[in-house]
């Protein structure tokens, strides 16, 4: 299976994504702010749409507009400080509208659906280097920033109070996130994404570990997900997104189970 090009370049950028999304996606889930993924990964679409019309990368592209929306939700943060849902929907709105504007005009040329559910075919070299370049800047700026990024999600107020840079941070870690989405476009597709930021930290909470055991854990459990995805994806015939998504829930299930189990006995 691994013998052909493709599935080598789609295994390389399988590994970044399941290192990359357990990462950023342990902070969103603890800071109660997982469905920011999900308002990311639909941008997403949108610099996608951008790249594609006036003809560049659409990787580029998606992380640019996912990086300005990211930069825009904390901005707004100061005007909604109690409404934080409704930041999401504004810029759910705004992206969502750019897309289908731009994609209704016949002008995106490439087809959208490899963006929208995956596609092992599509990830070409110069994908994978701008995967790489963007994966490790990622995980350098996330383990640099670590402990300040861990005070902050459990305690922003007294983070702010001790003189910690807590708007700067947040700013790096919407880029970060924007990074992370790009970063995943061709393999999950944007329709599932929100999924490896979740259900992986999900599973590894189950476990009832520290901070920094969880973070392992949903690194290895992205890692289970994905890998498995793309296995079956392969085989199935199918869009790897999608098998990721159901892979990804099915391991969440065994792992309720068998804790079920094991507490029973």
């Amino acid at each position: 299976m691994f013998e052909y090009g493709f599935m080598q370049n789609a295994l390389i950028a399988s590994v970044l994504i399941s290192i990359l999304f357990p990462i950023v996606g342990v902070f969103l889930v603890l800071k109660r702010y997982s469905m920011m993924g999900d308002t990311m990964a639909h941008a997403s679409l949108a610099g996608v749409a951008i790249g594609l019309v006036f003809g560049f990368n659409p990787i580029l592209g998606a992380f640019a507009f996912t990086a300005l929306c990211g930069l825009s939700i904390e901005f707004l943060r100061d005007y909604y400080k109690k409404y934080a849902e409704l930041i999401l929907a504004i810029i759910l709105t705004f992206s969502v509208g750019i897309a289908i504007t731009l994609i209704s005009t016949g002008k995106a040329g490439a087809n959208v659906n490899s963006y929208l559910f995956g596609s092992l075919l599509t990830v070409t070299q110069n994908d994978l280097y701008i995967m790489l370049v963007l994966s490790i800047v990622s995980i350098i700026t996330l383990f640099s920033l670590y402990n300040q990024l861990l005070y902050i999600t459990f305690d922003e107020e007294g983070a702010k109070v001790s003189g910690a840079k807590v708007k700067v941070i947040n700013y790096i870690f919407a880029l970060l996130v924007g990074a992370t989405i790009s970063v995943s476009l061709r393999i999950l597709g944007i329709l599932v994404m929100s999924s490896m930021i979740a259900l992986p930290v999900a599973t590894a909470l189950q476990l009832n570990k520290g901070f920094k055991k969880t973070l392992f854990c949903s690194i290895m459990f992205g890692f289970i997900d994905i890998i498995l995805g793309l296995v079956i994806s392969y085989y199935v015939n199918c869009a790897p997104g999608g098998s990721i998504a159901l892979t990804s829930v099915f391991v969440l299930i065994i792992v309720i189970s068998s804790k079920k189990i094991l507490s029973r006995g």
